[in-house]
């Protein structure tokens, strides 16, 4: 069924048309996964789940996001996993996440395709913000450094801006802009690793560069600015101001569904595309949340194939602001992620790196 997604553009599809193409899609992985997964079968008979009674797509049963901390869920056999991706955490053991090698390529072919729709398929010099000690191990990596290799494929030229002691690479830095910086480029980077291994530097050196053609795409650690009183609108007006940055895009995403990330449009909503979906759900009955209600994020995306990560109960609080009425055009839902569930584990990419920074 995913040909009938791949047909159409990411940000396309109403309200109606949406909800069925996912519904059914999901109804079937559903189906998939209790007969390849034994641990998600034995979930699904504890739940007293029957497909017959599945009628909407908030009928489609949810694990919670933590399952995968404490159980290797696959429904692949073992000789056909290509990738194992792990998560973020600053407790107990990290996700771990297996990937064929269909799946994976499948990820990173609509990760492309969101981000096209925002910075044109055509591919850019990309400036990370980070070393690139974090993309060693290809085969066991965290979910940072899986990240950026998702993002390695947008790239026409990637360049780690970040030495081997996480230092600013002023030399490289300088070279980078002297041979892109008269075009569109990319920079990429978490937004505590921006704040500190970016921003910082620049400025405590009096350090200006010319940033102003490139497109800054962020994404977690936000929880340790939030502590630091630094809002979204105080890390992008530094970055103007330090850098001369015009154009920021944030995204949520975890590595539980990588490649259905939700990436914020010029009027600063995050979106989703039509291979996924956020159901905000009520914290003490569990049931679904009118748009504008600050519920639980549930998730949910067509894209988990080797694993049963196509619906997942989130640690994060968040609304569901509108849908297929965002002044910018996209269809479909756009949220505001309002942050962790009070005493639930730090565990974004760049949370968890920022927890080093009393």
């Amino acid at each position: 069924m995913l040909d009938r997604f791949n047909e159409l553009e990411p940000y396309s599809l109403e309200k109606a048309d949406k909800r069925s193409l996912l519904f059914h899609e999901l109804k079937e992985l559903t189906d998939f996964h209790r007969i390849n997964c034994p641990q998600y079968r034995n979930v699904l008979s504890t739940l007293n789940y029957d497909s017959d009674h599945c009628n909407e797509l908030e009928d489609i049963p949810f694990l919670p996001v933590r399952l995968f901390k404490n159980l290797d869920l696959k429904s692949i056999p073992e000789d056909e996993v290509f990738k194992i991706m792990t998560s973020s955490g600053t407790g107990g053991s990290p996700s771990r996440i297996f990937l064929n090698r269909d799946n994976a390529i499948l990820q990173q072919k609509i990760l492309l395709k969101l981000l096209g729709n925002y910075i044109g398929k055509k591919r850019l010099p990309m400036l990370v913000i980070d070393s690139p000690e974090v993309i060693r191990n290809r085969s066991l990596f965290p979910a940072r450094g899986a990240t950026i290799i998702g993002l390695e494929f947008a790239a026409k030229k990637m360049i780690f801006a970040l030495d081997e002691n996480m230092e600013l690479n002023d030399e490289v830095v300088s070279d980078f802009l002297e041979k892109y910086g008269n075009s569109d480029f990319v920079i990429f980077g978490f937004t505590f690793m921006v704040w500190k291994h970016l921003y910082d530097p620049l400025e405590s050196h009096r350090i200006r560069h010319d940033f102003s053609n490139g497109t800054l795409i962020t994404g977690g650690g936000w929880k340790k600015l939030e502590s630091q009183k630094v809002s979204p609108e105080t890390f992008k007006s530094r970055g103007r101001e330090i850098c001369g940055i015009r154009r920021f895009m944030d995204h949520y995403g975890m590595a539980e569904q990588s490649g259905s990330i939700y990436i914020e449009c010029e009027c600063g909503h995050l979106h989703a595309s039509i291979y996924s979906d956020i159901i905000t759900r009520d914290p003490i009955t569990f049931s679904p949340c009118k748009i504008g209600e600050p519920g639980i994020i549930q998730v949910v995306s067509v894209l988990p194939h080797s694993y049963p990560g196509h619906s997942l109960l989130t640690e994060d609080m968040g609304i569901v602001l509108g849908e297929d009425d965002c002044p910018c055009g996209r269809k479909g839902k756009y949220v505001k992620i309002l942050g962790r569930i009070k005493s639930a584990e730090l565990r974004g990419c760049s949370d968890t790196y920022a927890n080093q920074f009393k």
